[in-house]
């Protein structure tokens, strides 16, 4: 997008209002794939993690001054889902939002980009997500950002499989977040 620069800076407490709206609209578009009771379950996770201390960091996106999107971290899977026994130690990316009406302009790879730089600073050799197939634009993302499968680190839900991704952070294998824009 010429001349628009999307800004990722760390989320202010006064943003969490205007994340919450960009979190509640992007999941939405999963309402009517998810039984009821899920996703109300769903959007009451969603909005508790806006506050949640679990979270080590909130990364948001600006374009023009408005919050399109943002990202949440998570030191572990421990804080991340209450699941110690996952052994993910090393930073988890969950949360990815964009606003609908931003979606195209490369919001969700500054974020990403934004989330591996965080998480080289905290001396972090990889970076984790779950995310399920619901979510195929962002799986093409993420695989596309040289994210890959870790099949060991899955998680079962009911009768779903939520599916984790792996970048490891050396720099010949994330050349992408550094300058390949």
């Amino acid at each position: 997008m010429p001349g628009k620069a999307i800004v990722v800076r760390d989320a202010a407490d006064h943003d969490r209002e205007a994340i919450e709206a960009v979190l509640l609209e992007a999941y939405s578009q999963y309402e009517l794939l998810l039984p009821a009771e899920r996703w109300e379950q769903y959007k009451i996770d969603i909005v508790k993690a806006t506050t949640s201390a679990a979270v080590k960091a909130r990364l948001v996106a600006e374009l023009d001054g408005a919050i399109v999107g943002s990202v949440f971290l998570y030191a572990s899977s421990e804080a991340a889902y209450g699941l110690p026994e996952l052994s993910i130690n090393t930073p988890i990316m969950r949360l990815l939002a964009v606003a609908k009406g931003a979606r195209g302009r490369g919001v969700a790879t500054e974020l990403i980009r934004a989330s591996v730089s965080r998480s080289r600073h905290w001396g972090a050799d990889t970076l984790h997500l779950h995310t399920t197939d619901l979510m195929e634009s962002a799986i093409r993302l993420y695989e596309r950002l040289g994210f890959e499968r870790a099949t060991d680190k899955d998680l079962i839900k009911g009768d779903s499989v939520v599916k984790s991704y792996r970048l490891h952070l050396k720099e010949e294998e994330y050349r992408w977040a550094i300058g390949n824009r």
